[in-house]
């Protein structure tokens, strides 16, 4: 079933046509909205009546997460204040996250997308939906809230923690459908089988899956001791959300809904546009978001562009799977972390050295993170022999990375000198998680 024929079906000549229509529209709409792209596009001697058509595209100028963090909290927005009727944030690459501001015409696009994406993985009025992604801040849990209620289904908010209950109700009320992380699909197989819940007392079939990486086997496994079939759906909140993208039936590539969310892959060195089929950087332009509109915003994430009609009817680009990041972001339980954000919180501790290593690792089935750090020698030498002080300066540096981070870390502090140095580029992370 498709929810939107018009549109997720639409003829490449017309897609591109009205992706045409939109870009000139938005530029326009930015050019008079947004001093940081008025100034950006003057500076290239550009103006919105030299964007005529998608392809044009390539005239505009970049936006990265750094432009966010510098135009924080509301320098990017472009709707009046007014107007705003909800805000969302991530974490950036320092203490200040990313404000995303929303129009009530944002949230009933992304409502909308979200619909196209749940009625592919076959979901319908006639399901119960648990949405255990987080609520709050983070876009999962009210993103997908909203698309369970668009196409008439019943939602339960379940949000995250208190899993043992989330498995009785599943139970219970013959709940069909659910979205989280993959990593929390697999700890809710646990509970349920530690439990003694099995699969013929549960009657889940969709699951749907995102805000982190997972691989093939990761799917398989949750899919036997789930009995459901996992579909992956991809989002970011500088874009939307989720539901920027999602797999339909033939799971081969996830359809972009590319009448809101141009995609775009470059060579993340050079900058230049890769052809479909050619791995790089994805790159995103909102066609149609009023309350931070973002032009050619990177998103760091490595993958490619799949052309040509899907066995499911529809037209859509599909994006591949993830490969990895051409910076040095973390997903850690769908929190991005940085290694700067926890070198800027060591920097703020006189008693800690300048050298720290993240080292994340998947522990019956979610992600976890170390930081280790290593004391100065003056305050090592002074309490190697009082372990209080040693938890008392644990305690405080891990209180302030959760801060900082929004996740819990266990911090393992260390001597001076034995954390390993490295004659080339440092190294900074150590990621144990099995991805591939």
């Amino acid at each position: 079933m498709i929810w939107n024929p018009t549109k997720e079906c639409m003829s490449r000549d017309q897609m591109r046509e009205l992706q045409g229509k939109r870009l000139h529209k938005i530029v326009e709409y930015v050019y008079h909205n947004v001093p940081f792209y008025r100034e950006k596009l003057q500076q290239m001697d550009l103006t919105p009546e030299d964007i005529t058509s998608i392809d044009d595209i390539v005239k505009l100028p970049f936006t990265t997460k750094k432009d966010l963090r510098d135009n924080y909290p509301f320098g990017l927005q472009a709707a009046p204040a007014s107007e705003i009727i909800r805000i969302h944030a991530s974490s950036g690459t320092t203490g200040n996250p990313t404000i995303v501001g929303y129009t009530r015409k944002d949230i009933g696009v992304w409502s909308e997308c979200m619909a196209r994406s749940l009625t592919a993985f076959g979901a319908g009025r006639d399901d119960i939906f648990s949405v255990a992604y987080g609520y709050g801040l983070f876009t999962g849990g009210l993103g997908a809230h909203n698309g369970v209620e668009k196409i008439g289904a019943a939602v339960v908010p379940a949000s995250t923690g208190n899993t043992e209950k989330h498995a009785r109700l599943i139970r219970d009320l013959g709940i069909t459908c659910i979205a989280c992380t993959p990593s929390y699909a697999l700890y809710l197989a646990e509970t349920m089988e530690k439990m003694g819940i099995t699969k013929d007392q549960i009657k889940l079939r969709v699951g749907a899956f995102g805000a982190e990486p997972w691989t093939e086997a990761m799917r398989q496994e949750i899919q036997q001791r789930l009995g459901l079939k996992g579909y992956n759906i991809y989002g970011l909140s500088e874009i939307m959300g989720p539901s920027v993208s999602y797999e339909c039936d033939a799971q081969n590539g996830s359809h972009i809904n590319e009448d809101h969310f141009f995609p775009e892959i470059i060579d993340p060195a050079t900058l230049e546009p890769l052809p479909y089929g050619q791995t790089g950087e994805l790159v995103f332009t909102t066609l149609t978001k009023e309350g931070m509109p973002l032009l050619r915003y990177r998103t760091r994430d490595l993958c490619s562009l799949i052309d040509g009609p899907c066995d499911c009817g529809r037209t859509s680009v599909r994006m591949t799977a993830i490969e990895g990041r051409s910076d040095d972001m973390l997903i850690i339980r769908g929190i991005n972390v940085f290694p700067s954000q926890v070198e800027s919180v060591v920097l703020t501790m006189e008693e800690i050295a300048p050298r720290y290593m993240l080292v994340v690792d998947r522990v019956n089935n979610l992600d976890t993170l170390m930081v280790q750090v290593e004391l100065r020698q003056e305050y090592f030498n002074a309490t190697m022999d009082t372990p209080a002080a040693i938890e008392e300066l644990s305690k405080k540096l891990a209180a302030k990375l959760k801060s900082v981070l929004s996740i819990a870390a266990k911090v393992q502090l260390k001597a001076p000198g034995t954390i390993e140095r490295s004659q080339g580029k440092s190294t900074r992370v150590i990621d144990n998680r099995k991805l591939k």
